[in-house]
């Protein structure tokens, strides 16, 4: 009895004995060598009918990987078949039970692109946007097992696929709000602005539209409460909450956007302040006072403008006004003492009395009053008559002659 013969035979045996201990199927072929496959691995054929039942009897057995294995193949072989949508959605559903949420909402996205009238379409929707809240929310993606940190990109691309496969569906406007999110999160506060603005445009009567707008106005404050003062991101952050207390004024929200604004006002006033503060150390007073009655205008009444105006009162006793006003009421200052002087009109010159004689007007613009406008050309020029055998329609493309110069007359 040969070595391999022997082998082949204990296997069989012990496939035989311990059915539950075979770590793989054993493939033999005549004059081939013996393959080893894993679960599921093992090739898998038939109609669609014999491999959406291959699928369903590898879940109820627990045998995931045959069940992906069939569902994958009436998928990639039967296509347009009935049962395909359903062996898609089942693969989809075992890819987010293993936890390889990535592919899965894939399939789920394929799913619902290519099987629009399919009946798990909700539940398809419905998963994906688990996933995406997953990751949105700080699940991290994982390789052999390693996470390797959040994916943002991943959520906006679930939630992208939502929007557009159900524009009007139960969680489209959650999931136009929740692609601001992830947008915030990575910092791209111009995106987030735009994914926020959607929500309010399409969705204004969601109860989402509040966060949304209130959102917009958030990512502007934290831009002008930044480092520097940033005249752009203050005036749209104000925008925003006067806009958000305009359509929501009973919102729980509206305390915080109208407190938001009053930041805004004196961080603007302070701003205002300190500029005139810092002209006035350098002795550029007329700049200085330029700010200073803006901190008036910002904030009349306050302490701030209270500052303000006793200083420009002391620059004014220093240096007197004309010092510290701006050239714009310069100029308006002088040009109400020098008015423009109108110009007299030329009387236009007397009509000459009827039927008296007129001299022949001369030709303008010439360099010697004697040299008069040409003759008109001889009869001898003139183009001579047409001939009775002459074709009546026109010869568009001949370039025609100018017309003679009529002769003037003596008199008008």
């Amino acid at each position: 009895m040969s070595h391999r013969f022997r082998f082949l035979l204990l296997a069989a045996a012990a496939c035989i004995l311990f059915p539950q201990r075979s770590p793989a199927p054993v493939v033999f072929r005549p004059n081939d060598k013996v393959k080893y496959q894993a679960p599921g691995e093992e090739e898998i054929s038939g109609n669609a009918e014999e491999l959406f039942q291959t699928g369903q009897k590898a879940e109820q057995e627990g045998n995931r990987s045959r069940a992906l294995k069939a569902y994958r193949t009436l998928v990639k072989k039967h296509p347009k078949s009935t049962l395909a949508s359903g062996a898609l959605f089942r693969y989809a559903k075992i890819l987010e039970e293993n936890g390889d949420l990535i592919k899965a909402a894939g399939s789920y996205r394929a799913l619902m692109e290519f099987y629009p009238n399919t009946e798990h379409f909700a539940e398809a929707i419905e998963a994906q946007f688990r996933i995406g809240e997953l990751y949105v929310n700080g699940k991290k993606i994982k390789l052999l097992g390693v996470p390797l940190g959040t994916s943002m990109d991943s959520a906006v691309e679930v939630f992208a696929a939502i929007v557009r496969s159900a524009p009007y569906g139960r969680y489209t406007a959650r999931a136009q709000f929740d692609i601001g999110r992830a947008r915030e999160k990575q910092g791209a506060g111009d995106l987030a602005i735009n994914a926020y603005q959607a929500v309010v445009e399409k969705f204004p009567n969601d109860p989402l539209a509040v966060d949304a707008q209130y959102q917009i106005g958030y990512i502007w404050l934290k831009a002008a409460n930044g480092g520097s003062y940033d005249p752009n991101a203050t005036e749209q952050a104000r925008t925003a909450f006067q806009d958000f207390l305009f359509r929501f004024p009973k919102s729980e929200k509206a305390p915080q956007a109208q407190d938001n604004l009053r930041k805004l006002d004196q961080r603007q006033m302070g701003n205002s302040l300190e500029v005139a503060q810092f002209y006035d150390r350098h002795k550029e007073y007329r700049a200085a006072v330029i700010y200073y009655n803006e901190v008036i205008r910002q904030q009349p009444g306050s302490q701030a403008s209270a500052v303000a105006k006793h200083r420009i009162d002391q620059l004014r006793a220093k240096v007197g006004d004309a010092k510290l006003q701006s050239a714009a009421m310069i100029a308006e200052q002088n040009a109400k003492k020098n008015p423009p002087k109108k110009s007299i009109a030329q009387a236009p010159p007397a009509e000459p009395p009827p039927h008296e004689e007129r001299e022949p007007a001369r030709p303008e613009m010439r360099a010697d009053s004697s040299d008069l406008a040409p003759l008109p050309p001889s009869a001898d020029s003139l183009p001579p008559p047409a001939s009775a055998g002459a074709s009546a329609s026109p010869d568009v493309s001949a370039t025609p002659e100018p017309s003679p110069t009529p002769e003037a007359s003596a008199t008008p």
